[in-house]
């Protein structure tokens, strides 16, 4: 029998699927090219399904010889192991970042004489579709929740952002951008204490209750929401708090090693700020892990020291030491106008035996690049108050507009079409 490969990452199997591995039996024995959760995340978004689920599903189709796993969306390495006689492929491949790899499919292929088959796209049910569908329906707490983890291991950078809002959290699900048929889009959601704090018009001080926000934001989407806990409390508060977020479906939790009245941290040393003893906070950390219920859940410890100006070494060594009693993540956190600081924290903690995914937030060196960053060696990274620092100065230009003018005309350059607004969120029935 000749072989016949089908690259695909399948993540939810439309008969448009079924159709093609049908067609491709004809030519011989089907061979599946399963993308693997990061070949996928490289240009899209991350499977809803890990890939184990999918290789599941595709090995238990009729049709289906055996599932291997495609690393990349260059199809040549798995290629030149199996040499199939056939590539089959839909007809929807000519344009952007695909056409480079057609190409060097047929190039490969020659080499034994292969050929590359194209079939027409079959109409119907497509995964854009049931993916939009999932989108408005939700997803359930368990495949929120794990979402990030399985994000850190298939993408080199996680990119989230802040929202404040139902509304906010609509625009970091579907905001995008597209080059070349890569689609580059926030990975996840920051609700920031500071945001919420200050959209209800109240001080940043662990006051304000938050579970009305984050009810919203679960709502409206689907994307792995990270929840900034302040400084979760006293130990004994904190246990609950990693409890209901995980209930909840939150898929982590960034604490901050400050104990009192909480006060920003970009105050800085202007205000009277106490950073946490490091053993204290440790039980903190290993007494929030003890209570969690499921592996999915992660805690993330947040160092102020560099905030606080007590220096590089105490805030390596606090690292070592919230590694060591249980922490998922290290936030490094900085105020200082350029990134010198955070980049030499990135380069002394490379040299860790034992290392976590490294978070970093940059408010106020925002020239620093993502790639910058991800060279440093950074995991993730978090614009915390974007979102809300751009739409105040907007709403009071609008106001200031109106009253000059005595009419709501000339703001209405500024301002969403009313049509625009009403339809914005679809009803559901």
């Amino acid at each position: 029998m000749k072989t016949v490969y089908i690259a695909m990452s399948a993540d939810l199997v439309t008969p448009s699927h079924v159709n093609i591995i049908q067609e491709a039996r004809m030519l011989g024995e089907v061979v599946i090219g399963l993308l693997t959760d990061s070949a996928v995340a490289s240009y899209q978004r991350l499977p809803y399904m890990p890939y184990e689920e999918r290789k599941f599903v595709m090995e238990n189709i009729v049709g289906v010889k055996e599932v291997v796993a495609q690393e990349t969306l260059d199809h040549v390495p798995n290629l030149l192991k199996i040499k199939p006689n056939y590539v089959f492929h839909r007809d929807d491949w000519n344009t952007g970042v695909l056409r480079e790899t057609r190409q060097r499919i047929i190039d490969t292929l020659k080499q034994w004489g292969g050929e590359l088959v194209e079939s027409d796209h079959m109409p119907g049910i497509t995964s854009t579709s049931l993916k939009q569908a999932i989108r408005e329906v939700g997803i359930t707490p368990m495949m929120r929740r794990s979402m990030l983890k399985r994000l850190l291991e298939a993408k080199p950078l996680i990119r989230i952002i802040e929202a404040h809002s139902g509304l906010t959290g609509l625009i970091a699900e579907t905001v995008f951008v597209e080059n070349d048929d890569i689609v580059r889009e926030f990975e996840g959601i920051w609700l920031s204490s500071l945001t919420d704090s200050a959209v209800k018009a109240k001080p940043d001080i662990e006051y304000v209750e938050r579970m009305t926000t984050l009810s919203d934001i679960l709502e409206t989407t689907t994307k792995p929401i990270i929840f900034d806990g302040d400084t979760g409390g006293i130990t004994e508060h904190f246990v609950f708090m990693v409890r209901t977020l995980e209930r909840l479906g939150v898929s982590a939790v960034i604490i901050e090693d400050k104990k009192g009245l909480k006060k920003n941290s970009l105050f800085g040393t202007d205000v009277v700020q106490v950073q946490d003893d490091i053993e204290d906070f440790c039980h903190k950390i290993s007494s929030g892990k003890r209570a969690q219920v499921t592996d999915g859940f992660m805690i993330i410890s947040r160092i102020e020291s560099l905030i606080l100006e007590a220096g590089m070494d105490d805030a390596l060594a606090r690292a070592k030491a919230y590694i060591a009693a249980g922490t998922d993540g290290i936030m490094i956190h900085s105020r200082k106008p350029t990134a010198d600081e955070v980049l030499t924290f990135c380069r002394e903690y490379a040299k860790f035996d034992d290392r976590v995914p490294l978070v970093a937030v940059p408010s106020t060196y925002c020239h620093t690049t993502e790639d910058e960053l991800a060279a440093a060696g950074v995991n993730i990274v978090i614009y915390a108050n974007q979102l809300l620092r751009s739409a105040y100065p907007a709403m009071v230009d609008v106001a200031k507009s109106i009253l000059q003018h005595g009419r709501a005309a000339e703001a209405e350059e500024h301002c969403m079409p009313i049509k625009d607004i009403i339809s914005l969120i679809p009803e559901r029935t």
